[in-house]
């Protein structure tokens, strides 16, 4: 059979699986990325093409559910796919950040855990108050029976010395301290 008249069948809906393998909405708890590693991810060090086989099979591993809440992509409420996402296993006292995994969230997860973004997106009106009121109420109903780790208030370690890893590789900061950091971003905090 040519290529051109091979067509794919469909997987009928009743044989397609929604249930997630787990669930871990702790993931919500994570730190968000310290500012000296803002702009450094495995996306743009890595690439697009890594990074989409490696976002898909993170999404294939749940059954195409969310990591955190477990909703199948075809029954999330703002768009029917899932959103790669990287954990981190961050030292603070050292400055290093580590990749963990690649994990597939929905965009309300998604939107909770980059609390940061989620807020300037408000703040800036590209998002209604009502879709920010419910992310915020959807991650922290997750979250409520668990206990948020501290996290650090500021930057202990010097600018130049964090670093992201990513299979044994290292990867510095693009900023030399908060000053360049917000510049580039344009913000004072």
């Amino acid at each position: 059979m040519a290529p051109k008249d091979f067509i794919m069948a469909k997987i009928p809906e009743s044989k397609i699986i929604k249930t997630p393998a787990f669930t871990n909405p702790r993931l919500l708890l994570d730190s968000n990325v310290p500012k000296p590693l803002h702009g450094i991810n495995p996306r743009t060090v890595l690439g697009k093409a890594w990074w989409d086989v490696e976002r898909k099979k993170a999404s294939k591993k749940n059954n195409n559910c969310c990591y955190a809440c477990g909703v199948h992509r075809s029954e999330a409420k703002y768009h029917p796919w899932m959103e790669g996402h990287e954990s981190y296993a961050i030292n603070y006292a050292v400055g290093n950040m580590r990749l963990k995994e690649i994990v597939s969230l929905c965009h309300s997860c998604h939107n909770f855990i980059h609390s940061g973004r989620l807020q300037n997106l408000y703040d800036k009106g590209e998002i209604s108050p009502s879709k920010y009121h419910d992310i915020t109420a959807h991650g922290l109903n997750l979250t409520k029976r668990f206990c948020a780790p501290k996290r650090p208030e500021y930057i202990q370690q010097d600018w130049s010395k964090w670093h992201l890893v990513i299979n044994g590789k290292k990867y510095y900061s693009k900023f030399k301290n908060v000053v360049e950091w917000s510049r580039h971003y344009g913000s004072n905090s």
